[in-house]
């Protein structure tokens, strides 16, 4: 049995109008295209939405001393990394071509084996500071970059999503967030449904009035997290849909709802 080619099989993950009658039957016959098919689906779905993250911003003065104070550090490294000037570090002395005999004694005496090793314990000393410093500073930035970018988020709705009579054992559970910078998320949870071969679930939000809808993407797993695009209104978009869609490249919605539910911002 010949297979669909991988242009046609894109148009169609795509929603594209690029397959014939026998293309659609041979989706439903033939487990390997239809696989190809919700797998690019799926990169189609996710390659319709971005997240703009801000520039980063410079720690405040006072982040250091935090961050010295919760390590335990000395008081070596009290110093604000970002606010203490590098100290020039001299460029070492020649080496003699020639010694003298004077000198190959005096470098055989036990004073100057002990000089000789001081000199060395220190340039080590020094080199051991500095690595420290260089590794708590990474640590520092690292925990303030990762405590910038975590934003506190809340849920400002939720849903329990009520099974269709053909899927009378499904239950499920919604909820939005939202980050505090206007960055929402949708959270769905999915009980008691079996996925048969050849269909895939997706989520939606529906206009109350039932005439328009919006897809978020597929749901793989028993839940999944989507982004709210921007500009939707939720007073509007309030229900929470979850349906059985077949692999068929149609991107409308296949009338089979599995559990479905109206948005509560109380």
């Amino acid at each position: 049995m010949s297979h669909l080619d991988d242009e046609k099989i894109a148009l169609i993950a795509m929603g594209e109008p690029a397959g014939s009658d026998a293309d659609m039957q041979h989706l439903v016959d033939c487990e390997s295209c239809a696989a190809e098919v919700a797998e690019m689906s799926r990169v189609a779905l996710v390659a319709r939405s971005s997240v703009v993250e801000g520039d980063l911003e410079a720690p405040p003065a006072g982040v250091w001393s935090r961050i010295h104070g919760e390590l335990g550090l000395t008081t070596a490294v009290a110093a604000d990394p970002a606010s203490v000037v590098p100290v020039p570090v001299p460029e070492p002395e020649p080496v003699p071509v020639s010694v003298s005999e004077q000198d190959a004694a005096d470098a055989g005496h036990p004073r100057q084996r002990t000089r000789v090793r001081s000199r060395r314990r220190s340039s080590a000393s020094v080199w051991i500071l500095a690595a420290s410093m260089a590794l708590v500073v990474a640590i520092g930035a690292g925990v303030w970059i990762a405590r910038s970018l975590t934003p506190s988020s809340a849920v400002i709705a939720s849903a329990e999503l009520a099974a269709f009579p053909d899927h009378p054992e499904a239950v499920g559970q919604a909820e939005i967030d939202d980050d505090g910078d206007g960055r929402r998320t949708l959270t769905v949870t999915l009980e008691g449904d079996e996925l048969a071969d050849g269909e895939y679930r997706e989520v939606w939000l529906i206009r109350e009035d039932g005439q328009a809808l919006i897809s978020l993407g597929v749901l793989d797993d028993a839940s999944g997290t989507f982004r709210v695009p921007d500009g939707v209104d939720l007073d509007e978009y309030r229900l929470v849909d979850i349906s059985f869609e077949p692999v068929d490249g149609d991107p409308a919605h296949s009338g089979d709802s599995i559990v479905r539910g109206e948005l509560d911002f109380a």
